[in-house]
């Protein structure tokens, strides 16, 4: 949101300030982690256990239109923290909560890890190849959707706000975004009482879609439907398996998904990755690398989609982060500032709240801030 105008303040802990900033690995003493989803943010210490802390708080809480926490749901009543306290003193306040596994129930108080969310959200036993035991994702995935969900969530309590003219309480979980993320594979429990297993670089239903072998590396391959199938058959020089019984329909190519793909793989496998990828885009198939991070931000496209933005930080100087996904054609997004320093706005968030030099000492000197 702040890479879109909104003046984003991060609150820390005035001793060592967040937990995610000593989350190896580092790069000249920050954390990867903390670098890539703190930009653009101001950074201001306090301490919400401290009484002025809480009050302080609630001043900004005052003129603030969103207060974002993962806070577990005992731990935010206690701080003052919860939307029944914040609403009495800002009846637009939206207040957005991000936790493990929701705000009640069975295991409303557990504390929440991503790897956690998606062995309970069923994403670990659908990952990896088959009988090689459970398989978690390459990248915090229940966190970022987790994420992302709050921010949508924010948007939509934002604009119902603007008909209503009263905030509300948003609530996302690590759990509810994981099993959200799950799609059709979902749908085919909830329908049928079907449960997925791991079809490893397989696709679950659209076959023949996955890895296949070529003279210089690995490519996917992705063929949905029987237009695209028959269209890929004659580009590879394998008309005959359009009208092979074994694989003439959706329903034959799943029963004998290996020996497809092992057909497959003998003809791409006698050339190039850049050859199949050149053939089958001009025709209609899609196909493409199977990129490494250093040829994921060199590929054309991806420079054209400006997905790498340079941002200048006053300790670690200049460095790229990864730009947004999403682009509007009139109020576009923009990169202002690199990862705040532990509360290295403190003192300015307190002056634009009216208070004065003194008083800001005075909150120093007693560890409020």
């Amino acid at each position: 949101l702040s890479d879109w105008g909104a003046d984003t303040i991060k609150i820390e802990h005035p001793d060592g300030g967040d937990l995610s900033r000593g989350t190896a690995p580092f790069m000249d003493g920050e954390s990867y982690f903390f670098v890539s989803v703190n930009r653009g943010k101001r950074s201001m210490t306090l301490d919400l256990a401290h009484p002025e802390g809480r009050e302080l708080f609630e001043g900004m809480a005052v003129m603030a239109d969103v207060v974002v926490e993962n806070y577990r749901p005992d731990v935010k009543r206690r701080l003052g923290a919860d939307y029944e306290t914040l609403s009495e003193v800002n009846e637009r306040i939206i207040l957005v909560s991000i936790s493990g596994f929701g705000q009640d129930g069975p295991y409303g108080n557990r504390a929440g890890f991503d790897q956690v969310a998606q062995g309970m959200g069923g994403l670990m036993s659908i990952t990896g190849a088959p009988g090689e035991g459970p398989m978690r994702v390459g990248i915090p995935i229940a966190d970022l959707c987790a994420g992302m969900f709050a921010a949508q969530g924010t948007m939509l309590a934002l604009l119902e706000r603007e008909a209503s003219g009263k905030g509300q309480w948003v609530r996302t979980s690590l759990l509810e975004a994981q099993i959200q993320m799950l799609d059709f594979q979902a749908a085919r429990y909830l329908k049928d009482g079907e449960i997925p297993g791991q079809a490893g670089n397989d696709h679950p239903t659209g076959i023949p879609t996955g890895v296949f072998p070529t003279s210089d590396g690995h490519i996917n391959i992705a063929v949905a439907g029987a237009v695209i199938y028959e269209r890929f058959c004659n580009v590879v020089g394998l008309k005959y398996l359009i009208s092979d019984e074994r694989f003439a329909t959706s329903d034959a190519r799943s029963k004998n998904r290996h020996q497809i793909n092992e057909l497959i793989s003998q003809v791409t496998s006698k050339n190039t990755s850049q050859h199949w990828i050149d053939l089958l885009n001009d025709a209609g198939c899609p196909c493409g690398p199977i990129n490494s991070m250093d040829e994921v931000f060199a590929d054309p496209q991806v420079k054209h989609l400006e997905m790498a933005v340079s941002v200048d930080h006053p300790r670690m100087g200049r460095f790229e982060v990864v730009n947004q996904a999403i682009k509007l054609s009139r109020t576009p997004s923009s990169v202002r500032t690199a990862t705040p320093e532990e509360g290295e706005h403190t003192d300015d968030i307190l002056s634009d709240l009216g208070y004065d030099r003194a008083t800001i000492n005075g909150y120093h000197a007693t560890g409020v801030v």
